[in-house]
């Protein structure tokens, strides 16, 4: 059965109290209208009686269409990054529908963690497809993988808030993977074989980004952890 629902004041106040005390109101104003139109469609859902794993599960498949359709000869690139971008409001109506429906459970966090990991892979293999080398492919992930793996273990040993925003984060990620394939699909109506050094560019960034990234948040995890104890 679900209750009240919450107000916007009322939702950035539980969605602070989950993300490492960060105030969605004190945002940037791209990042506060992007995440009030995840509150209010989640409060539409949330009236609709959807439920945040269902929307969750809807998000996979999103992102599983992405290798799906940007090995598509033509406009290819151009419906991969439209399903990254669907896949993307996907993520974030999730969470706010269990938010403002008061349904946050410790088990959904892990069903989100495991898709927003899962939909990664699947962009990684639409970059693969398109034309970026293997080795690169598989060193963004291993990043990418390895910056969520140490803020996980670190909040496990004591770290009491997320750490640091870094460069790598996930927001940075969606955006490397729809850019990065738009541009692969208009290098690729000049000339097909420039899309694939066009991927090529973006998955080298997506690397340096998740290495810079994770160099930032070893060092403030190291920071909180000797505060810490």
């Amino acid at each position: 059965m679900v209750g009240r629902q919450l107000n916007w004041n009322e939702y950035a106040t539980a969605w602070a109290r989950l993300h490492g005390g960060f105030d969605p109101r004190a945002a940037t104003p791209v990042v506060r209208a992007w995440l009030r139109l995840s509150y209010h469609l989640g409060f539409l859902l949330g009236r609709l009686r959807v439920g945040p794993t269902a929307v969750t599960a809807v998000g996979v498949l999103l992102c599983l269409c992405v290798p799906l359709f940007a090995v598509r000869a033509g406009d290819g690139p151009f419906l991969g990054a439209l399903f990254v971008l669907l896949a993307s409001v996907a993520d974030s109506v999730d969470g706010a529908v269990a938010v403002v429906t008061g349904r946050t459970t410790r088990l959904g966090y892990v069903y989100d963690s495991l898709a927003d990991r899962i939909g990664e892979v699947a962009w990684l293999v639409a970059f693969w497809l398109v034309g970026a080398p293997g080795a690169l492919v598989a060193a963004a992930g291993a990043l990418s993988w390895l910056h969520e793996y140490v803020r996980a273990r670190a909040v496990a040993a004591g770290m009491r808030e997320i750490g640091a925003v870094t460069v790598g984060e996930r927001p940075t990620r969606v955006c490397v993977a729809l850019v990065g394939l738009l541009l692969a699909g208009l290098t690729g109506l000049i000339q097909p074989d420039l899309a694939a050094g066009t991927i090529t560019m973006a998955t080298a960034v997506w690397v340096l980004l998740a290495a810079f990234g994770l160099g930032q948040l070893l060092s403030a995890v190291r920071r909180a952890l000797i505060d810490a104890g």
